[in-house]
């Protein structure tokens, strides 16, 4: 035998099988990527072919490299389904970490189930989800899946990078279209990751992503749709619920949406129409009416979270809501729109983005867009917006997840960009009034009410809560005043002004210390600022206050009789770009004071470079609220 040859033969062999069980080892990744990474997506190609008006394939190769419990989320491995988006294939397998086939997960493996509980309405939009427990980390999964869908309207935006703690060692985007649909793109946030666009022609669109690392996820900044890359698509000629549809502008889309969408889902069986307008009676005044009609819903209706898309666009029959007596947004919307419009009161079927971070609708780029729908109700030259999944909301009570956002409504001679209800700064403001007293022993007694509107109002659910959540909720906010007991509680909830009122009495021992023979304690007892502003050296991103914010307080204070006042802190000022905080102290006599606050807080986009500006301003705060009085014997 030529033991030359053989060891060639031996040396390729042996070189395969290592390429094979390599191939996904994580024992080979750049500790670059690693960095800072709970996961790493080593592979993640989604190719989309629209073949037609009414037709796309979507496939989709994801390799993730699971480092540890904190990453399983980057996993990523389900798709939903209904009757007109088809799972064609999906599975998965998994390896160690040398590379080395530990599983297969076949279809039938995946867990199936409804997108949402709450009734047979919603049974044909289902889920298909890897339900997969890791034994040891790391660990590598192969996820593969193709969906054939009719519906062309929502293409899925792609986001390369689209969680921090993650890094992408390569990801593509790979599309096909055929020329007269009128495909469009729209790319966001490319300047600081390390993309390539590899075609670009009037069928095709390709991108490539590699070696982006991980991300840190720094305090106060903004939505990751703002700061990290994204491309949207769309095209003119589209297909959505069976329907065929084509739109240059928002106008037309809106039309579109108004007449193919919406038509058909909006009749009222005639007795519910009758007692609409048995309900308003004499009422003229439009905004007064829809009040009575926005109240019956809420008394009526409950709210099957599903977000829009999931289960379809198309709202159920009004007539199975007015029924059943629960839906989702999209069904309880346009069902109180129906409802407006028997007692002759227009309202517009609104889409947007709702969540606590402000998202906009991309207003220059028409396309399916949102996960949300709300109400619009014409009210002079402005508009009234209604969240008709709550039932315990105001009457357009927006602050905190539709509010200050670019929405579409949806008018009936077509669609137009709006900007919902924006709280200024000292809209979200909250009122506290109260008192204090100390014993010789050191005891707090003390009543304060707390009055809030805007932003603020929102703690109003507190109400609803059972008293052990409510006792535990005060003593953490309350976190500075040890052996707090809350003795009494009583609220008010004012939904025709928005102001919730919180009338508290509270007590605790030992809330002064003495040092040397000397009495020492915390003047502000009721809106300390305890939290911090994180360190971040080398800032990346911008920074933003979503909301702004303004407290007022004036507390009177007893003192103890037998002491006097040795030390009072100094009344207090401080302006910046950020906002503006001051404190008063009064000496009414020796054994009493009154204590007064105010601090605004402004919301805005800030440059990453006067992050620590603001750390500074919210520091000082922190410290001058924590100004001690001392008192001597």
């Amino acid at each position: 035998m030529n033991f030359k040859y053989f060891g060639l033969v031996f040396f390729f062999f042996t070189t395969l099988l290592s390429a094979q069980k390599t191939e996904y080892s994580s024992l080979l990744i750049p500790d670059s990527l690693k960095q800072n990474a709970n996961a790493i997506v080593r592979l993640d190609q989604i190719d989309i072919v629209i073949a037609s008006q009414r037709s796309m394939n979507i496939k989709e190769k994801r390799v993730v490299t699971v480092l540890n419990e904190k990453g399983q989320n980057a996993i990523d491995a389900y798709e939903s389904y209904d009757k007109r988006r088809v799972i064609k294939n999906i599975q998965a397998t998994v390896f160690d970490a040398f590379g080395n086939e530990i599983k297969k997960i076949k279809r039938k493996d995946f867990k199936d189930q409804s997108s949402v509980d709450g009734g047979t309405l919603f049974s044909d939009g289902r889920v298909m989800y890897l339900d997969y427990t890791a034994t040891q980390y790391p660990y590598t999964i192969v996820f593969e899946s193709e969906i054939e869908t009719s519906t062309t309207a929502f293409i899925p935006q792609w986001f390369p990078l689209s969680d921090y703690l993650l890094s992408i060692e390569k990801s593509v985007l790979n599309v096909s279209f055929p020329e007269n649909l009128g495909f469009r793109k729209r790319e966001l946030n490319f300047s600081n990751f390390k993309i390539k666009t590899t075609a670009d022609t009037s069928t095709q669109l390709s991108y490539l992503a590699t070696n982006i690392l991980a991300q840190k996820e720094e305090d106060y900044s903004p939505n990751i749709s703002k700061i990290f890359p994204r491309v949207m698509m769309g095209l003119e000629f589209f297909n959505l619920e069976g329907v065929d549809g084509n739109a240059k502008t928002w106008k037309e889309f809106g039309k579109w949406w108004s007449d193919k969408i919406l038509t058909g889902t909006e009749e009222l069986p005639e007795e519910t129409k009758a007692k609409m307008k048995t309900l308003v009676g004499d009422e003229k005044d439009p905004i007064k009416k829809a009040k009575i009609i926005y109240k019956y819903v809420q008394e009526k209706s409950r709210y099957v979270a599903i977000m829009e898309g999931i289960g379809g666009w198309k709202p159920m029959p009004v007539k199975d809501v007015d029924r059943l007596g629960y839906g989702d947004c999209k069904a309880l919307s346009n069902y109180t729109k129906s409802l407006l419009n028997a007692v002759d009161v227009p309202s517009y079927y609104t889409k947007l983005y709702g969540s606590k971070d402000k998202q906009n609708i991309e207003s220059d780029f028409v396309s399916q867009q949102g996960n949300h729908i709300i109400l619009t109700i014409p009210n002079g030259e402005n508009y009234v917006f209604l969240e008709c999944t709550s039932q315990d909301d105001p009457f357009g009570y927006q602050a905190n997840f539709t509010d200050d956002r670019d929405v579409l409504v949806i008018k009936p001679d077509g669609g137009e960009i709006i900007r919902t209800k924006k709280y200024e700064n000292k809209d979200n403001v909250q009122v506290n009034k109260g008192k204090y007293s100390l014993d010789d022993n050191g005891k707090f007694s003390g009543t304060i009410s707390m009055v809030s509107e805007g932003s603020q109002y929102g703690k109003f659910h507190i109400v609803t809560t059972p008293p052990t959540e409510q006792e535990a909720y005060y003593k953490e906010y309350w976190g500075n005043i040890g052996n707090l007991k809350i003795d009494k509680t009583r609220f008010s909830n004012d939904k025709e002004k928005v102001r919730f009122t919180e009338d508290m009495e509270i007590s605790a021992d030992n809330y002064w210390k003495i040092s040397n023979g000397k009495m020492i304690f915390v003047v502000n007892a009721y809106n300390q600022y305890t939290g911090s502003v994180k360190r971040i050296r080398n800032r990346k991103n911008p920074f933003e206050i979503q909301r702004g914010y303004y407290d007022v307080d004036e507390v009177s204070i007893s003192l103890p009789t037998g002491f006097s006042i040795e030390s009072l802190p100094q009344n207090f000022e401080l302006n910046t770009k950020f906002g503006e905080y001051k404190t008063e102290i009064i000496k009414k006599d020796n054994n009493n004071i009154v204590y007064k606050r105010s601090l605004l807080v402004k919301r805005g986009l800030y440059k990453n470079i006067e992050y620590d500006e603001y750390r500074l301003f919210m520091e000082q705060i922190s410290r001058n609220d924590n100004a001690k009085i001392i008192l001597t014997k």
